[in-house]
């Protein structure tokens, strides 16, 4: 598996709470660092507003890439069913990520997805270094991914499903 192949990943949970409740929770772009060991926090970039083309800032942390932040690009916006951006590049992101809300009776499926690359990042610098071991550095960065995307949503859900409103 190469970067150039622009691997995905996604984790899906259901939630005891209408897609409206869930939505409110996705807008706050600092809340998956509650939840992840690499996501540090977040938040708009002077003042921004959720929406189409509205920029967010993210700091994370990883034992072998250090500290770094990134600009993302919202890219997908449609209330209570699509969060989604780009990171870095819009064209040509690091990485692209969103979040899709599914009706499901009286809940919610909430999908959480991600793809790394085409665009450079951390990562291609890792594997710059290390060419021979690419599958296995995608594979294993893949895995670290879902697991922190897996611990997000389950902390969605019990924030979704415990009655307390988003802020």
């Amino acid at each position: 598996m190469k970067v150039s192949d622009c691997p995905t990943t996604e984790v899906e949970v259901r939630i005891a709470a209408a897609p409206a409740e869930v939505w409110s929770w996705l807008l706050d772009v600092d809340l998956p660092a509650r939840f992840s060991t690499e996501f540090q926090g977040g938040g708009w970039v002077e003042g921004a507003e959720p929406g189409l083309g509205a920029q967010f800032r993210g700091r994370n942390s990883h034992p072998v890439a250090g500290e770094w932040e990134t600009v993302s690009t919202v890219t997908g916006y449609e209330p209570e069913r699509l969060f989604a951006w780009a990171v870095m590049d819009v064209t040509n992101p690091a990485a692209s990520w969103r979040f899709e809300l599914v009706p499901d009776g009286d809940g919610t499926i909430l999908r959480q997805w991600a793809q790394i690359g085409p665009g450079p990042s951390n990562l291609t610098t890792i594997i710059g270094s290390m060419p021979e071991h690419e599958d296995e550095i995608v594979a294993m960065r893949l895995g670290e991914l879902q697991a922190n995307m897996q611990k997000t949503v389950e902390g969605i859900k019990a924030l979704a499903e415990s009655g307390v409103r988003a802020a």
